[in-house]
């Protein structure tokens, strides 16, 4: 179903552009998709009881969705009795400015119920897909809603754990992924809504993993990972230009990475890692093992190294470029999430709810402060651990468990 206003704006131009903030982050894993911030003067070390707490919010509903922060505001999403909202907050306070109702069919799962995504801001508007696949388009300030779409009526089926995915814009279109017979892959119109492509020689499932955008060889294309296939989709019509078969098992959900013409996937339930090289139409193996097993709290290139919880190992440090153990950490710190601003590491351990700061360097774990959240979510399901990625964005660290939302001030 589309919705229209009657009348839509010209878009202003990309989030990032020109603003006076120190640094926005419009989408999941930031602008870019690397979770790498470009921010700097942030705490190098923290206290012994952790940074200052600015705001703590119990209003933004339950789930495991992310964050986008855009110069004062700040958008993730949440179930509540009757339905999944897409909810703004302003930064500087948490208090609601609004929240805007994306379904009213709220996404029920044993490990936790409720939209799993992070929101994308393009612009005047945000963008952001519910659990059981409903995108929706609305206006970044005031929530009013400009259209909404559902990957079930692109021929899709809500995954076991739900639809995952953070959407990805892309000049004039909104890329995501419904899986399927009628393309893996679609492109909607961000204005309308409107389907523009669907990738039709591509039709794997859709699983978790987020769409990343890259150029190689003078082609846009959008890489993504899905339970058995690694590709590249062109960005002009959806043609599939590339794929490499991939073991995954039960879940893939880490984001892919790009740099120079070759991709890196990880997930786990033992399966591992592989780096492709793309070469005249082809992906070609570089290595394929089992030293990046990374679950679902993500990876990161910085420099040379990849940085991650691998299952059995700890928390690893791994060469990009040969795939070889470097370090790993398995006592200091559990399993969880990570990211990364101003040289440091920001980890959260799942389970007991610690965060910790370490530096980012190939030469081992260096623990830099640690805290714990409190308090924590009292309607965390049972097999539900804390799972929303850590963000960092203007000086600040937001920080989710279910309801309960956190922002430390990390400026110097």
């Amino acid at each position: 179903m589309i919705l229209r206003l009657l009348c839509i704006g010209l878009f202003t131009c990309f989030v990032c552009g020109g603003s006076s903030w120190a640094e926005n982050w419009p989408a999941w894993r930031g602008a870019d998709r690397t979770d790498v911030s470009t921010e700097t003067g942030l705490l190098s070390e923290w206290p012994e009881q952790g940074p200052k707490l600015d705001w703590l919010s119990k209003k933004c509903g339950v789930g495991y969705a992310g964050f986008a922060v855009v110069d004062d505001s700040v958008y993730t999403m949440g179930a509540y009795k009757n339905d999944e909202r897409l909810v703004c907050l302003d930064a500087a306070t948490g208090d609601i400015r609004w929240r805007t109702v994306m379904t009213e069919a709220v996404l029920e799962n044993g490990w936790g119920d409720g939209p799993r995504g992070t929101p994308t801001v393009d612009g005047d508007f945000v963008y952001a897909m519910a659990g059981n696949g409903t995108v929706v388009c609305a206006n970044a300030a005031s929530g009013d809603l400009i259209w909404k779409s559902s990957m079930q009526d692109l021929g899709g089926k809500v995954p076991n754990w739900g639809y995952s995915e953070s959407v990805l814009v892309d000049g004039d279109q909104l890329i995501c992924t419904p899986g399927g017979a009628d393309g893996a892959l679609v492109a909607l119109d961000k204005i309308t809504g409107k389907k523009i492509w669907q990738s039709k020689d591509f039709t794997d499932q859709a699983d978790y993993s987020s769409v990343i955008v890259a150029e190689h060889d003078g082609v846009r294309q959008y890489i993504q990972l899905t339970q058995k296939t690694l590709v590249g989709i062109a960005a002009d019509d959806g043609r599939l230009l590339w794929s490499y078969p991939w073991p995954g098992r039960i879940a893939v959900v880490p984001t892919p990475i790009f740099r120079d013409g070759k991709v890196y996937i990880a997930c786990g339930y033992g399966v591992g890692c592989a780096l492709v090289k793309l070469t005249d139409g082809e992906a070609e193996e570089v290595y394929e093992n089992k030293v990046m097993k990374n679950h679902h709290g993500g990876v990161i290139l910085v420099g040379d190294h990849l940085y991650g919880y691998s299952d059995g190992l700890g928390w690893v440090c791994q060469n990009f470029e040969t795939g070889e153990q470097v370090w790993a950490e398995k006592k200091a710190f559990g399993k969880g999430a990570i990211a990364c601003a101003d040289g440091m590491f920001y980890c959260v351990e799942e389970g007991s709810g610690e965060v910790v700061l370490i530096e980012a360097s190939p030469q081992g774990w260096n623990e830099k402060g640690r805290f714990k959240l409190d308090p924590q979510s009292e309607y965390r399901s049972p097999r539900g651990k804390i799972w929303t990625h850590p963000t960092i964005a203007n000086g600040k660290l937001y920080l989710r468990d279910q309801e309960i939302v956190y922002c430390f001030d990390i400026k110097k």
